[in-house]
Parts: C-alpha cells; structure tokens; sequence
C-alpha cells in the first residue's frame, strides 16, 4: 500500500469512541460529543472592577463599611451619599452606582470626595457627581445563558475547561478517551538497565506513549514479551484496550509470529505492509471485536515512522479528533529516494535533510521533524512533514 493511502486508512477507518459525561476538571484533551454553553451569567453577580469605593448619589460620600471579595454584603442598600470601601471582585451592594478608584478620590474625616484631573484643572479640584456605572461590573455582562462556549468537535483545552467552569458548566459530554496496550516482542529487550552483550533498552514503550498522547489517548499498559508464538497469543487475547500496539514480530523472521496469530484470529487486515523506508513492515488490523492491532517494525527508526503513519492517525480518529491536512514544507538537500514508494526522512527546522538508518534515533531526535519524500521529489521541492514526538 501505498504511504498516503496507509495514513488516510488508519485516519479515515475508524469511528470515534462513545460519548460518555465528564467532570470539566478531567475533561482536558478530550473531543467534545456536543456544544458547552453558558449555564450561568457571567459575572454571576455585581461586582467591582477596581479596589476602592462604591458610591451612591452625589458626593461627597461617607463611608459606612467595608466589602471584600469572597465575603457577603450586609443586605442593606446603599444610601444617596454614601459609600463602602470595596476589594476587586467583591460583592456590589444594591444601590452602588459606580466604584471610585483610590487613586481616584481623596478621604478626609470619613469622607470621599472624588478627583479629577483633565488638561487645564489643578489635581485637587474635586467631583460632585460621578460617572455611572464605572468600574462596575454587572451580571451577564460578558456571557448570558445559552451562550455557546465551545462546539462540538472542539478539543478541551485548559482555557476552554476554565471558562466552562466560570460559565457554570461542571460536566461536559466528551468521546471516551482511547486506550492503548503496548506489547515489546524480543529475547533481546530489556526493560532497565544497560543492556549485557546482545541485548537492547525498550525505546518503544516511551515513543508509543508520548504519540498516543498527543493524539487524545491514553497509554494503559505495556508489557514486554518473548519471542514466543503462545505469550504473544495469549496477550493478544487479554488485552483489552481499543488499541494494541506490537512492537517486532512484524515481518517473515523465525520470531515473527504477529501475522500468523492475526490471520489465525480472524483479524481484517487494513494495512500490510507499506511501500515506504524505513518502515515497510508495519500493518494494521482490526479484530473481529473491534479492538484494533497496530504493528511496528522492530528497528527504532522504521517503528518511529510506523507510529506516526499508523497508530497516531487511528488514534486521533477513536478520540473524535477531526482530520487535518498534515503539514508540507519545503526540503532541501541529497535524499536516496525509493522507486515506487516514499524515504522519509529528517528534516531539521532549516528545512535541510539529515541522514538516518532504521535503529538509529539520533537524527530524528535532533532534527524534530520527517519529511516524506515521494520517489518524485526533487531537491526544494516541498514534502509532507511529520513531527516526533
């Protein structure tokens, strides 16, 4: 299969997750399954705009309180000529018709006298009579019920959880977040450690999580599993997250058990094998079940891309993410390109290519992104870019 093909099925096949009720505070990265609206005005009350006095009638005004933010007013209305000293944010008393700023007013023997300055007066004249409403911040001045807040389709971010809360919303309807078990196949990987002779660290474990989490979902488990056709069976059965990703045992090898088992478990397969380097083994399948099985080179590399072209996609779309265009950029440098299919490689932020096998990490790591080169590209032209995670 070709490498857009391979992408658009893994973003296109699958459906998003059931839609379930969601505490705002846990609600963040989550896609909404419908609209947040405002459920209360906001401000939900009255309050002061600034730290100073709020007044009623003309001045000057006699101070008969105080009102700070949090604490309740003393429920009696505020008289003509007089005030309360008053914090940002507090409460407004009925009948306050504006707030003056210290800054603003001078107090002499319990007294407020508002001042003012414009070109031509000496600071110390005063006012009589304020300005309405000012610094005064009124119920439902910036959002009234039914208000829309975020449609649906929108991913909940930090800011859109925040003004969900201010706006009374304590529960919105999200799609369920997808999960993901992570298999590492191999006599050789060891989970800790430095690795004896023959034996190498699990990169894969770090990478699959950080993916799965930039696409809306969540890392359930990973185990490590030898290269044993039964374990990997067993495991394959057990696992019960909507995604399963195995690393290795993903070609023709001695240990390459993964195919097998999946044809032996009535998997459809959507992706086998991609026309693309590193990377060519990877596939996709989807169990009778409906759990879904990502498989990814062994090689660090090529398992790299593999996440990024499968296991990323089919993820965003399980959590209800809409697809995007993925991003093109204009790549220079020499490239060894594949007839008939694409090299990806790594693109420093300059655009230049950088030279990369399938173990090694080193060039993606410092590069940041890929670029996947049709057998067709040319020095400068631009290519589809794909970000490590």
């Amino acid at each position: 299969m070709s490498w857009p093909e391979a992408y658009a099925t893994a973003r296109d096949t699958a459906k998003p997750l059931a839609s379930e009720l969601t505490p705002v505070v846990e609600a963040t990265g989550r896609v909404l399954a419908a609209a947040v609206r405002c459920e209360r005005p906001v401000p939900a009350f009255d309050n002061a705009a600034m730290d100073g006095y709020a007044i009623a009638g003309d001045g000057p005004w006699t101070v008969r309180g105080r009102v700070l933010a949090g604490h309740a007013v003393d429920g009696e209305r505020l008289l003509p000529g007089t005030a309360v000293e008053i914090a940002t944010g507090a409460l407004l008393p009925a009948g306050a018709e504006a707030v003056l700023p210290y800054e603003d007013c001078r107090i002499e023997n319990n007294l407020v006298t508002e001042l003012r300055d414009p070109p031509g007066v000496r600071p110390a004249e005063a006012r009589t009579a304020p300005r309405r409403r000012r610094h005064i911040r009124r119920a439902g001045d910036a959002l009234s019920p039914g208000t829309l807040i975020a449609p649906a389709g929108r991913i909940v971010t930090a800011t859109v959880a925040a003004a969900a809360l201010q706006a009374g919303a304590e529960q919105v309807l999200a799609h369920r977040q997808p999960t993901v078990t992570m298999l590492v196949t191999g006599d050789e990987v060891i989970t800790e450690g430095t690795p004896g002779p023959g034996r190498v660290r699990d990169i894969f474990t770090g990478l699959v999580t950080a993916i799965t989490a930039r696409a809306g979902g969540r890392m359930e488990t990973s185990r490590r599993l030898p290269d044993d056709p039964g374990t990997l069976g067993e495991a394959l059965a057990g696992a019960c997250s909507d995604v399963i990703v195995v690393s290795g045992s993903s070609s023709a090898g001695a240990a390459d058990h993964l195919h097998r088992l999946l044809t032996e478990a009535n998997a459809t397969w959507l992706v086998r094998g991609v026309a693309c380097r590193p990377g060519h083994p990877q596939a996709l399948a989807a169990l009778p079940d409906g759990r879904f099985v990502a498989s990814l080179p062994g090689n660090p590399y090529a398992g790299l891309v593999a996440a990024l072209t499968l296991l990323e996609p089919l993820v965003a779309a399980l959590a209800g993410r809409p697809p995007t265009a993925l991003p093109v950029a204009t790549v220079t440098g020499p490239a060894k390109l594949m007839p008939g299919g694409v090299r990806i490689v790594p693109v420093g932020p300059g655009g230049d290519l950088a030279a990369a096998g399938s173990v090694g990490l080193h060039a993606a790591a410092v590069a940041g992104t890929l670029a996947v080169l049709p057998d067709a590209w040319t020095d400068g032209d631009p290519a589809v870019i794909l970000t490590v995670p």
